[in-house]
């Protein structure tokens, strides 16, 4: 089973690193995508090495996205080919799991009308702007999205992400 993470500068550390090193603990592959395949650095000033730019990115080679929150999805966001790759998780109706702020970037996809969703608090009106039903709670499953509220939810949702995923270790 193989995992994407899409991020950028400024993701939120723990965001990154809990499902990251969950998701390698249950043997998935897991790919880190950043828009110029550069390393990345959190805002807790954690670096990351990328394993390739997004523009290179095959969503089909991929069972699972995942979003980590901070300021990155914010950044991804500007970016076409980000937004194109949340979008198509999201209207193939596969596995995307988005933490805190991470669901801006489905919010730029379009993807979010009808959903059932939590997330930092700071952008729970751009959630419902963009016609989500936004509650706060640690964790939401809405079918394919796996949404979580922020790092002090983070054992929650990797609990939730990994019942989630028929992984094969």
């Amino acid at each position: 089973m193989k995992a994407l993470f899409l991020a950028a500068d400024g993701f939120e550390d723990l965001e990154f690193f809990g499902p990251w090193n969950r998701m390698r603990e249950e043997g998935l592959d897991v790919t880190l995508a950043t828009p110029g395949g550069q390393p990345i650095t959190g805002l807790h000033g954690y670096k990351v090495e990328a394993d390739t730019p997004i523009r290179e990115v095959n969503p089909q080679e991929y069972d699972v996205l995942v979003i980590p929150g901070g300021r990155s999805p914010e950044r991804l966001r500007l970016r076409e080919e980000a937004v194109d790759v949340a979008r198509t998780f999201m209207e193939e109706d596969r596995r995307v799991a988005a933490l805190g702020h991470g669901l801006q970037l489905l919010i730029s996809a379009g993807a979010l009308n009808g959903r059932r969703v939590t997330c930092a608090p700071g952008i729970r009106d751009d959630i419902r702007a963009a016609g989500a039903s936004y509650l706060d709670h640690a964790v939401i499953v809405d079918g394919c999205l796996t949404t979580g509220r922020g790092s002090d939810d983070l054992p929650e949702f990797c609990r939730q992400l990994m019942a989630s995923l028929v992984v094969r270790t």
